[in-house]
């Protein structure tokens, strides 16, 4: 089963394709990665060197891989940081050729934009790309608690304000909307000082899992883009919406236990490998609609 991965690429660190790759792998996937940014590390750090691709330079590299006459086998598309509208049409373009080659492959729309207490940091009009574009498109959405109140236009004080945001965006669109919505960071005024939260949307159904929230400062970039990884490869590998849920707060768990022993900003995924498929801590799922 293959993965078309599109998305932004470190050499130093794993974030992106950088991380996402790793982990979808060890699940038991084939990957195609396609870099929308190739850059020496992530931009949290002091210096960061590198570049942008235009949606033209991506455009030649999907339009490469089908060329191979493989896309029959891609199971799904995932997309994480775009930076720009224009990329944004190319990833709609790479589904489409996608789709026409195996019309049951999933797109799962990671729509990174922005975060608690950094507020936006991609190019004017990609909100809009992701709201009236993305949206109705993917069948699978994770954004975090900032880009779900970003995406429903709507702000996010209650477990309630989360699942309501949710439930709007699963039915949003010409098109059936996302078919699963899982937020991630999800903290609110109910949440315990101590623990942080997702949560999984389906139509008819609605799942929370907390984990401890442990005390990594600087707090390392990239896993956002862990937690949609694993959730899309739970997910493809038969797993239900619960199932896959519990698997990705497991695999986060583990992830970032390793590094906060490794006292490192950057996640520390070769560490925590073993536990992806087999976890030694694992938290109880909990119906709430």
């Amino acid at each position: 089963m293959a993965i078309l991965s599109i998305q932004s690429h470190v050499a130093y660190g794993h974030v992106g394709n950088a991380v996402v790759v790793f982990l979808l792998q060890r699940l038991g996937f084939e990957v195609w990665p396609v870099m929308t940014v190739q850059f020496s590390n992530h931009a949290g750090y002091e210096s960061c060197r590198g570049r942008a691709f235009s949606a033209e330079e991506l455009r030649e590299v999907v339009r490469g891989i089908g060329e191979r006459g493989v896309l029959a086998d891609c199971r799904a598309v995932l997309s994480g940081y775009l930076g720009d509208p224009a990329v944004g049409a190319v990833v709609l373009e790479a589904l489409a050729a996608v789709r026409a080659a195996n019309p049951e492959a999933l797109f799962c729309c990671d729509p990174v934009m922005g975060d608690q207490g950094r507020g936006l940091y991609v190019r004017a009009g990609l909100p809009d790309f992701f709201r009236d574009r993305a949206v109705p498109a993917a069948d699978i959405l994770t954004p975090n608690l900032f880009e779900l109140a970003e995406l429903s236009g709507r702000p996010i004080e209650s477990l309630e304000d989360a699942l309501a945001a949710a439930r709007g965006l699963l039915q949003r669109g010409s098109q059936p909307g996302p078919r699963v919505l899982l937020v991630t960071s999800l903290r609110h005024p109910e949440s315990a000082y101590d623990e942080i939260g997702m949560l999984a949307v389906t139509g008819d159904a609605a799942y929370r899992v907390a984990t401890p929230r442990l005390p990594l400062d600087p707090a390392p970039n990239g896993a956002g883009d862990s937690v949609a990884a694993l959730f899309l490869g739970h997910l493809l590998q038969g797993c239900s919406v619960e199932d896959a849920l519990a698997n990705a707060a497991a695999g986060i768990f583990a992830i970032l236990s390793e590094t906060g022993i490794a006292e490192s900003r950057e996640l520390q995924i070769v560490a925590a490998q073993e536990a992806l498929l087999k976890p030694e801590v694992t938290f109880d799922v909990e119906r709430i609609g």
